[in-house]
């Protein structure tokens, strides 16, 4: 029976589930699952778990760190902390400075009590938390544990700044950048994402999704023994 991981690029606008119904499609594979979500307006890396003895090793691909390349747009902020809320543009009365925005690489790294979004997939007595909220319920979410290892600013050009993080598994990079705009004082929302590496698994390894066919499909599936 077939079972392995094919490591693919998920491109901007598909859900995690879009791509796993497709890749259903294609190979005639109904259990198939994947390593942790990432959101429809974000790209990257998604390692996909194909087949039965793949699926029942899913935690074990869930709890491996992972590293993001993110945009942040500060000045700002959105409901659901991303570019597909309700967004709006704050008053600033002084633009952080180079200095004050370096002083985020060390502040944001080590362990922390991280509140998640309330449009999140975090479930509240069964019902995700972003159907609640969607439907105008007040969520009530509790904070986790999470860890950032690294977290180093590329590029910082007012209202726009890059940064890339290493980060354990459950961090909300949309919490992180709520939380970063909050700490400078003008508030800021994550405007791209992406996904560059789930422990040992790198993008670069990737193949994007239409470049996958049911003639191919096998060429590209890695054993489980890979971690």
């Amino acid at each position: 029976m077939i079972s392995g991981l094919i490591l693919i690029n998920k491109p901007k606008n598909w859900t995690s589930h879009d791509v796993v119904a497709k890749m259903r499609k294609i190979t005639g594979i109904k259990k198939i699952g994947h390593s942790g979500t990432l959101d429809p307006f974000s790209t990257g890396l998604l390692i996909l778990l194909i087949g039965k003895e793949a699926t029942t090793q899913q935690r074990r691909f869930l709890l491996l760190d992972k590293t993001y390349w993110a945009k942040v747009k500060l000045g700002a902020i959105s409901d659901t902390y991303d570019p597909t809320g309700r967004i709006e543009e704050n008053k600033i009365d002084k633009i952080p400075e180079s200095a004050k925005i370096k002083e985020i690489e060390k502040k944001f790294v080590g362990e922390f009590e991280q509140m998640p979004p309330a449009f999140s997939a975090k479930k509240i007595k069964g019902k995700k938390a972003y159907e609640l909220a969607r439907a105008g319920v007040t969520v009530q979410l509790k904070p986790k544990r999470i860890k950032i290892y690294e977290l180093d600013i590329l590029s910082y050009q007012w209202p726009y700044l890059e940064l890339r993080a290493k980060v354990s598994a459950g961090t909300y990079l949309r919490s992180l950048a709520y939380d970063i705009g909050q700490k400078l004082g003008v508030g800021g929302y994550l405007e791209e994402l992406t996904r560059e590496q789930i422990g040992p698994f790198n993008l670069k390894e990737a193949i994007d999704l239409e470049k996958i066919t049911s003639e191919n499909w096998q060429n590209y599936l890695l054993s489980l023994n890979k971690i």
